[in-house]
């Protein structure tokens, strides 16, 4: 696999032709520090492994990812880079803009970092002025690849770079994740003022979880729940109003 696979899609314009996809899917990652063994890159990959992984099992168009995104709560550690949420916002909606001038009217947003939270405001307008529009992963999606994955750190103990995101990593590009990842476990689950402190008012190292735990069995089992789950989002659009 080269340094493009973990990122881009390589399709020509004639095979999109020959496609017709009629939803498109944007994986939304961010350049933010994931401690010292995943790299600043980790959600990205993430979010275009899950888009990857998806676009193989429905005929949707594969969009190249949005690499930089919210990430302010992480401001401080080096490497991390982050734009506004208004940004953020004219970005994603000028991607749907431009596709629908394309024919392609329904779009998934494919987020890989949690940080994101002005996507769920894009998804929520859209569907108000009678755009096509999801947000995926949600919560509940998540919560199912966890238990597929048997992923034994819950989603608050698992907040960053912990369980879930190594055990994906190992699994889709095990060359990215530093030797000594199973160092690094640290459990700081209250965090109730985040927003207010930021993330380093409750971590030193960046981490926020039990990468110790992680496996690419788990990684495997979680994305292969995510790929089912992908369904019921085309079944929501479908039905969505024009």
């Amino acid at each position: 696999m080269t340094e493009i696979d973990h990122l881009l899609p390589t399709n020509t314009s004639a095979e999109e032709q020959a496609r017709r996809a009629e939803v498109a899917v944007l994986p939304v990652g961010s350049f933010e520090q994931h401690g010292a063994f995943l790299p600043l890159i980790t959600d990205t990959v993430i979010a275009a492994v899950i888009t990857r992984a998806v676009a193989a099992a429905y005929p949707v168009l594969h969009l190249p990812p949005v690499t930089v995104s919210c990430s302010h709560e992480h401001a401080g550690w080096a490497g991390t880079v982050s734009i506004s949420a208004a940004t953020l916002y004219a970005v994603v909606t000028d991607i749907a803009a431009s596709l629908r001038g394309a024919g392609v009217d329904r779009l998934v947003l494919i987020n890989g970092h949690g940080g994101n939270y002005v996507l769920g405001n894009v998804v929520q307008e859209a569907g108000s002025r009678g755009h096509r529009m999801a947000l995926f992963p949600t919560e509940v999606d998540w919560a199912a690849a966890r238990v597929a994955g048997g992923v034994r750190t819950n989603a608050d103990t698992d907040m960053h770079a912990g369980e879930l995101e190594t055990s994906l990593l190992l699994h889709a590009h095990p060359e990215l994740v530093r030797p000594d990842y199973a160092a690094h476990d640290h459990v700081a689950d209250d965090r109730n003022r985040m927003l207010t402190l930021g993330l380093s008012a409750y971590t030193e190292s960046g981490v926020v979880g039990m990468p110790s735990l992680a496996s690419p069995e788990k990684g495997r089992d979680a994305l292969a729940s995510l790929v089912a789950s992908f369904a019921d989002v085309l079944s929501a659009l479908s039905t969505a109003s024009r």
